[in-house]
């Protein structure tokens, strides 16, 4: 399973981690799910990923905004990484989840159409927003359709 955020944020690019903004609900999410102690160490967190087959990554490789909103991208400014190499090097895959609206919609407008077919064909889902800012779901409903798409794809016991 492939996880993708957009962009990192300040704080996540200050710490060089995935993540890093307290308030966001990923890591407590992945602590919830799989069962671990809420102060692992970010290396810890990396390896519980790694068992799990889940690999984190962002959609896109740069792009200019205010701040640490994905809502701030600005798209004509927005460079894609290189999901090609990438499928070709993990040809493993077998489910793409988006961290939030906004990283699918970068997805479907600057990545599918340069991919290859079997690669167009990985099943996507979207799943709500561990940002602080998307503040429409509760904690536990986030969890609830984190929980949902993470039995269906295999990787909870």
């Amino acid at each position: 399973m492939l996880i993708l955020g957009t962009l990192p944020g300040k704080v996540s690019l200050e710490a060089g981690e995935y993540y890093a903004q307290p308030r966001n609900h990923f890591w407590r999410i992945v602590q919830e799910l799989f069962g671990s102690p809420a102060e692992l160490s970010y290396e810890h967190r990396k390896r519980l990923l790694i068992e799990k087959s889940i690999a984190l990554w962002d959609v896109l490789a740069s792009g200019d905004r205010e701040g640490s909103l994905d809502s701030a991208i600005q798209l004509l400014t927005a460079v894609p990484n290189d999901f090609r190499k990438f499928f070709n090097t993990h040809e493993n895959i077998e489910l793409i989840c988006f961290n939030g609206k906004m990283a699918a919609k970068i997805y479907e407008r600057k990545v599918i159409s340069g991919l290859a077919v079997n690669m167009r064909q990985i099943p996507l889902h979207v799943l709500p927003s561990t940002s602080p800012a998307n503040a429409t779901l509760r904690f536990e409903q986030k969890l609830s359709c984190w929980r949902a798409v993470l039995r269906e794809g295999g990787t909870l016991n």
